[in-house]
């Protein structure tokens, strides 16, 4: 899933590429990803781009006053393209979801692979029309270590759930909360209301370096190889059975339905395996 340092590299590489530009028109191919309808889709068409942020995981195409807002979920990824094709695409052919054609001939497109899909357009007057846009908690680089705190003594559960519930804080997902917590060298499944006050301060630093080097990272990085540069900066995620990059003990994994987390035992854990969470009682 593409989340803060890939989201925010793509919203630079838009600002180069694709803002001053008009957008000429923009071709859905996935019925199901637009989740507007008024504005339509065509009321951007002959418009100026005229900015682009990021708001958690959400892009945001500032479409002269209008936003076409993307959210690209978990298999999601925006594609650039130079000399798109005139002819619109056929709708549920493959794994693109949306067209957009500009004035000059580029334009990118937006796929996602797999059954499951939940890449997500909309086209609001404003941003905070997105419900998931409305809802999100400071973002994971501008929360202050004072807010960081409360907001972690304020949420009961688990650190991995903590950190990757974008109402607390966002941008976070998946790969880089292991990172973050292997950094930190803490327990996805300690308690967040737990943390001694070391721990707490540590856990903030890693939150902080992580996605501070992971952005420098995909800084100047074409859209094509966002991905690669995300993997190979990955330490722990992703990366069950191989050694850890720290101490050489093996990353292990915890499997839940439709997820799952890596972690470093020794690292983390004091050497003691996180036992399934769909097997037996979860060790802390």
């Amino acid at each position: 899933m593409p989340e803060l340092p890939e989201v925010e590299a793509l919203a630079a590489f838009l600002r180069e590429n694709a803002v001053g530009h008009v957008l000429a028109r923009a071709d859905l191919a996935s019925v199901q990803a637009i989740k507007t309808f008024d504005p339509p889709l065509s009321a951007l068409a002959g418009l100026e781009i005229t900015g682009v942020a990021r708001h958690g995981k959400f892009l945001d195409l500032d479409v002269s006053g209008l936003h076409l807002v993307v959210h690209l979920a978990r298999a999601g990824w925006l594609h650039w393209r130079t000399g798109l094709p005139e002819a619109p695409p056929k709708p549920g052919k493959g794994p693109l979801a949306l067209r957009v054609h500009l004035d000059d001939g580029n334009g990118f497109d937006l796929t996602e692979q797999g059954t499951r899909k939940g890449l997500a357009v909309y086209v609001v007057r404003s941003p905070a029309e997105v419900p998931g846009i409305a809802r999100l908690g400071p973002d994971a680089l501008e929360v202050d270590r004072e807010q960081f705190a409360a907001l972690m003594a304020g949420r009961s559960g688990q650190l991995k759930g903590a950190l990757t519930d974008q109402t607390l804080i966002s941008g976070i997902g998946n790969a880089y909360s292991d990172e973050i917590l292997h950094a930190a060298r803490l327990s996805p499944f300690k308690g967040a209301d737990k943390l001694k006050d070391d721990e707490l301060v540590r856990l903030f630093d890693a939150v902080r370096a992580t996605l501070t080097a992971a952005l420098e990272r995909q800084r100047g990085q074409q859209a094509a190889t966002m991905k690669g540069e995300k993997r190979s900066g990955l330490t722990v995620h992703a990366r069950t059975g191989l050694p850890c990059p720290v101490c050489g003990d093996t990353v292990r994994e915890v499997s839940f339905a439709d997820t799952s987390l890596q972690y470093c035992p020794t690292c983390q854990t004091g050497g003691k395996p996180l036992a399934d969470r769909r097997m037996s009682k979860l060790l802390r």
